[in-house]
């Protein structure tokens, strides 16, 4: 199938060898940031040339003649900051519309020049933020176009296996962050997510929609809360105003549908739906399980007046995961998946609105929105739906939260004031039914959960610059609390201190530090978790917030205006982590598998530590090549049972990513990217206890030794993947093709060995001195294979 894929694909390359082009054209407005007021009478060149024009007295601009391709704008305007834009598409098909906003200065223009830079920084966050524009993110070798593979390029990320989008920072786990679209939270970011983490194998995001990215590993700012590791705000571009449009998109696993248009007077839109059909592909192959996911994406903005925007966006997914049964003569690795692996239905969606209300100094923001999971599974022994007695697992849970937020940016002598709150009123619901094998006794459990709750927060955050903006400066605080439980309803026991200062020594180098405690709610299936009796056990063992405290430090070289070297050093503390009281172990290391994780008894008793150093190297023309070169050395540790750090499961030490892309003549881009990361801890089996045959029919795989828990350590994992684009701008419409190798060298990945109880005939292999017991024997067990991805999008 991939042969014929390809072939298709380098026919498409020389169907056309060359297309007259047309010129394309640029409109939009600039305005105050502040005060959203238009400002006439403002330079604009395309980033690189001399080529531009300037707004007219209503701060709009049109720029005719411009070539094809992803471009930049510098734009400029006497008493505001210049700015250069994150980087857009301009092809021949369509006119691209680019509203534009400008910071006031508020300095002394005689004694200071201000400079636009590729590499903005924030005030609040002079550090550990990354900002990512569209062509990195379409264009990136082995992501495929998914936010989340993306960001696992960048300095301080590490992974899970290879086959799933967990985003691991700075030694934290992947239920530590927080995920933001155009202001409003999205929880769940993958199709068949992994409940009470944020992990899955597949984005929802459609990077159609995408603008720009803002990526913060730390030093995130007093208006983001409960998150621990990690925020991401993602932008999503405008609905073009005048016409409507339309993309399409085919890959090797899912095809799009992308409209973007006029939906009224002075308002637009974006539409899009996806649908995958790898379970054909999975069904063709042999593999055990076939997933389908399905998604959509929306954004309406409208602009009221001059002073006050509204904006709608809503995104939302269905996905269902079957077992392939019908498997004919299935082998060893195949029987071993089916005899443990769940059937799964999820569906999720987030709807919201954001107000934004233009004032002479500053703006009001309000957020209102809604989301919900419903995450539903069940597995039988030997896949035998019709006998009730082999049940072995059946769970269904919902998770709802309505939120309200409220946010003001005020500028005043120079300072800059953010403040606000909100209030969310959450509802949680779970049927469960498994089986668990513990202390040696097999114990059914079988619970009804429901309960609601009422979250609140409030923050302020200010920053200032000095000494003609060679010193800057941000403060903030931020206060958590919900009426869970008495652990968790005052708001003084949840404080949380931001400061951040950068000092610029001279024009090429910097210095920077950010230190913050931060906090946030267990998961949902943690603090709703009952016993039997219907006890909501955790709330009465005093189950509160986990706090995490931050401390980082680094230095900045700008050698030019292209180019950036940053070394950063971090420690973070955590303290009253979940601790499982059947396992012994910190929750904090779970989450890179797939279900639901923290529905066990537990205690806020968790230590642990993270700690290391970052550096990246970043250049946009580094003899014609736009090179990310990144290291990060990293150790992440929690407390055991006897009070002793032990490594996490993210204790990976050693993370290298190399990403390197070049465009050439007739519109061809080549990227490669280079990841290693270093062997990450696991833990052996307990044989003994597996072994035992009313356990293992419990789970339908082995038992963890959780006394040896992650005292051996894998293989270290690294993969290259190259990505080559062509793109034809043709007069009416833009035809874009690609071809993505994952793992070009195919690097095999050695992973813990299955262990089965069958024997190589697929028969259960029960212990003839013991029919207790089962005969358990071990499968190699490796990951990893040349995975080629065609791809085509038409737009017109």
């Amino acid at each position: 199938m991939y042969i014929k894929q390809l072939i298709l694909w380098f026919l498409l390359m020389f169907i056309v060898t060359f297309s007259m082009a047309q010129k394309g054209i640029i409109k939009g407005k600039v305005s105050d940031i502040i005060t959203n007021e238009p400002l006439p009478f403002t330079n604009i060149v395309i980033y690189g040339s001399n080529f531009g024009g300037s707004t007219d007295i209503e701060g709009n601009y049109r720029i005719e003649g411009v070539v094809p391709g992803y471009i930049k704008l510098l734009v400029s305007q006497v008493g505001y900051e210049p700015k250069l834009t994150e980087d857009f598409l301009v092809t021949n098909a369509r006119v691209v519309f680019e509203n534009i906003q400008l910071n006031p200065v508020t300095l002394d223009l005689e004694e200071f020049v201000v400079k636009a830079s590729p590499f903005e920084r924030k005030i609040e966050s002079p550090l550990s933020m990354r900002r990512l524009n569209i062509s990195e993110i379409e264009r990136n070798p082995g992501a495929n176009r998914d936010i989340s593979r993306v960001i696992q390029a960048l300095p301080g990320i590490a992974s899970s296996v290879s086959y799933r989008n967990d985003i691991i920072v700075r030694g934290g786990g992947p239920a530590e962050n927080r995920f933001y679209l155009d202001g409003v939270e999205v929880p769940n970011l993958n199709h068949f997510a992994t409940q009470g983490a944020s992990g899955g194998p597949v984005g929802i995001i459609n990077a159609d929609f995408l603008r720009e990215v803002e990526f913060y590993s730390g030093a995130f700012p007093a208006s983001r809360g409960n998150a621990l590791s990690s925020v991401l705000e993602m932008y999503q571009k405008d609905g073009n105003p005048e016409k409507l449009r339309f993309r399409g998109g085919v890959g090797a696993s899912d095809f799009s549908l992308t409209l973007d248009g006029p939906l009224g007077k002075d308002a637009s839109m974006v539409f899009s739906v996806r649908r995958s059909y790898l379970q054909f592909l999975f069904d063709a192959i042999g593999l055990p399980f076939l997933p389908t996911y399905n998604d959509y994406q929306f954004k309406y903005k409208k602009r009221l007046d001059e002073k006050n925007e509204i904006m709608l966006i809503s995104i939302g997914s269905l996905d269902d995961f079957e077992l392939n049964t019908g498997i004919e003569n299935p082998n060893e690795e195949q029987r071993y998946i089916l005899g443990y692996l769940p059937v799964n239905t999820q569906w999720s969606y987030t709807i919201g609105a954001v107000y934004k209300h233009y004032r002479k100094n500053g703006f009001d923001t309000w957020v209102i929105s809604r989301n919900m999971l419903r995450n539903n599974s069940y597995k039988y022994l030997d896949n035998d739906e019709t006998d009730p007695s082999k049940k072995m697992s059946d769970y269904t849970s919902d998770e709802i939260e309505n939120k309200l937020r409220y946010e003001r940016t005020w500028m005043v002598d120079g300072y800059k004031v953010q403040f606000g709150g909100g209030g969310e009123y959450a509802k949680y619901t779970n049927t469960s039914f498994f089986k668990r094998y513990i202390s040696d006794s097999l114990r059914v459990i079988n619970y009804q959960s429901a309960f609601d709750m009422i979250k609140a927060h409030a923050f302020i955050q200010a920053s200032k610059r000095l000494f003609s903006d060679r010193l800057l400066l941000s403060t903030g605080l931020r206060t958590d609390f919900s009426n869970y439980s008495g652990t968790m309803n005052n708001p003084l026991s949840q404080l949380s201190p931001r400061f951040s200062a950068s000092y610029v020594l001279n024009s090429l180098l910097s210095l920077n530090f950010n230190s913050g405690y931060y906090y946030q709610l267990p998961a949902y299936t943690t603090l709703g978790f009952r016993d039997n009796d219907g006890l909501m056990v955790n709330q009465s063992r005093g189950l509160t917030y986990i706090g995490s405290g931050h401390v980082v430090g680094g230095i900045e070289l700008i050698p030019n205006e292209k180019s950036r070297i940053t070394a950063e050093v971090f420690y973070k503390t955590y303290n009253n982590y979940p601790f499982s009281l059947a396992d012994s172990v910190s929750l904090a290391s779970k989450g890179a598998e797939y279900g639901a994780i923290g529905d066990e008894a537990v205690v806020s008793t968790g230590i642990g530590r993270a700690w290391g150093f970052e550096i990246l190297g970043r250049s946009i023309d580094f003899v014609g090549f736009n090179a990310i070169l990144s290291y990060t050395w990293v150790r992440s540790e929690f407390k055991d049972k006897d009070d002793a750090f032990i490594p996490s499961s993210w204790d990976n030490k050693h993370i290298i990513n190399l990403t390197v892309s070049r465009g050439f003549k007739r519109n061809w881009d080549v990227g490669v990217k280079w990841r290693f990361v270093g062997g990450a801890p696991y833990t052996p089996y307990d044989i003994v206890k597996s072994s035992n045959r009313e356990a293992w029919d419990a789970s339908g795989r082995a038992y963890l030794d959780y006394n040896q828990y992650n005292s051996l350590r894998l293989d270290n994992f690294h993969q290259l993947d190259l990505r080559i684009d062509k793109t034809w701008y043709l007069d009416r419409i833009t035809l874009m093709a690609y071809i993505d190798i994952r793992n070009l060298y195919n690097f095999k990945s050695k992973e813990p060995d299955y262990i089965t109880n069958l024997d190589s005939e697929g028969q259960p292999q029960i212990d003839p001195l013991n029919s207790g017991k089962y005969v358990l024997r071990s499968i190699e067990n490796t990951s990893g294979m040349i995975l080629p991805t065609v791809g085509l999008m038409l737009e017109f």
